[in-house]
């Protein structure tokens, strides 16, 4: 189990960013799964939508990136290096995720080469699915 403070050692996302509570598992190289917990504070939740709050997609295949950037430098990753989108692929999003919902990030690797990994993630909010989708990522030279 990873918490906040060991998180930020890993991620260079802060506030209001930071996408993940929590670790809850990990097994390198194969699979992570990563908490958000949803609260009607997130900044994001004034614009999107006033009157009836809605996590934006988007902010959740962010929150996926970051369990799968926290998976790829505990498998050996150089911690400080930058990680990079390379693409997104058969995102859907299947239900709303609003305050109060506990996000479980579910991170699977398919694929890796040298510095490239490919990923499944699955967000699911009490067992039922938010989003899922297929990511492509690569870890760069570029010291952040």
């Amino acid at each position: 189990m990873m918490d906040i403070k060991e998180i930020q050692k890993f991620l260079p996302h802060r506030y209001p960013f930071l996408l993940v509570d929590r670790v809850v598992e990990i097994e390198p190289r194969t699979k992570t799964v990563g908490i958000k917990n949803v609260t009607a504070n997130e900044e994001f939740f004034q614009g999107h939508f006033p009157g009836q709050p809605i996590m934006p997609g988007v902010l959740i295949i962010e929150a996926l990136a970051q369990v799968a950037g926290v998976l790829a430098f505990c498998s050996g990753a150089p911690v400080g290096k930058s990680v990079y989108f390379m693409s997104i692929e058969k995102a859907k999003f299947r239900r709303p995720v609003v305050p109060g919902d506990q996000l479980r990030l579910e991170i699977n690797v398919l694929q890796r080469r040298g510095n490239v990994w490919k990923c499944s993630g699955n967000a699911t909010v009490e067992e039922k699915v938010a989003a899922e989708t297929e990511f492509t990522f690569m870890i760069s030279d570029t010291e952040m």
